[in-house]
């Protein structure tokens, strides 16, 4: 499987940290039923469904060059963090991510922007990294783009309760000033724009690339497992307002099926992209390699 693709004449490369059972998919989507799994068992397992019932996650970043710049998107889950509530994150000191990047040929200072598409544990871990007892920016020229409305959130929810990702990997960016506040529709330039879809968290946005924005997509996290495309209303069990988050993925599937947009799924298992497609009410993804 090619880590590597070409989305018209850009070049993007996923960076995976790691890819594993996860959450017990009763656990992970709590409007599941145990009879539903079951009725879905034969096409998710085991590529999406481990042995545990566990949904299978994939936890990565897509690095997209442009021609102009490279831009990373999303950040992953980190090493040294503090991460007492998820062991295999805890003070995690692999070299997965950092060997993905030097595969596709790229080092921290070849990365010019680094979009959040929201600032979860698991997508700005990568945002800072442990030097000499402080956090300091792991893309020293990066310029890091975070929804404002997103990080005031965040902020705020971090002055009433630490929330240590926020302390560790989005703190010391702005302290450092690397960081620009942008709206959820922002445009980078004319092949990269922002997509808002809110729900996940209070304003998430999606990524999407080429002229007119028709050539890929990025979701983050307004979907996380194939069986919310063939079940849209299923709400993950962190979101910030479910309803708002099922409109988004229903708005979501809906506008992309049946369309010749790259579809790249922050979270489904490998090869985490391809088409949009109907499958009876819902919508399945039509995988490419």
């Amino acid at each position: 499987m090619s880590m590597t693709f070409k989305v018209g004449d850009m070049t993007v490369h996923r960076i995976i940290e790691m890819e594993c059972g996860f959450t017990p998919a009763l656990e992970f989507l709590p409007t599941l039923t145990p009879e539903l799994l079951e009725e879905n068992r034969h096409w998710m397992s085991p590529a999406a469904l481990d042995a545990d019932d566990k949904l299978v996650v994939c936890f990565q970043s897509y690095v997209v060059q442009t021609g102009r710049h490279n831009i990373l998107i999303d950040s992953c889950v980190g090493n040294d963090k503090d991460r007492s509530a998820r062991p295999m994150w805890h003070q995690k000191k692999d070299d997965a991510f950092m060997r993905g990047l030097a595969a596709a040929g790229l080092t921290v200072n070849d990365i010019d922007f680094v979009l959040c598409t929201h600032l979860h544990v698991d997508h700005v871990g990568w945002n800072t990294r442990l030097e000499n007892g402080r956090w300091v920016p792991t893309f020293p020229r990066a310029r890091y783009l975070f929804s404002k409305t997103e990080l005031d959130y965040w902020l705020a929810e971090n002055e009433k309760a630490l929330v240590p990702p926020i302390a560790d990997s989005v703190i010391p960016i702005v302290e450092a000033k690397r960081c620009d506040l942008v709206t959820s529709d922002h445009a980078l330039d004319d092949l990269v724009s922002l997509i808002p879809s809110p729900g996940h968290t209070i304003d998430h946005y999606a990524v999407q690339l080429g002229r007119g924005g028709k050539d890929a997509v990025f979701t983050g996290d307004l979907i996380h497992s194939p069986l919310q495309a063939r079940y849209p209303d299923l709400s993950m069990r962190v979101d910030y307002d479910p309803a708002q988050g099922i409109a988004t993925r229903r708005r979501f599937l809906e506008t992309y099926c049946d369309t010749s947009t790259l579809c790249c799924f922050a979270h489904f298992p490998s090869p985490s992209k391809g088409y949009v497609r109907r499958w009876g009410d819902g919508f399945r993804c039509e995988y490419v390699a």
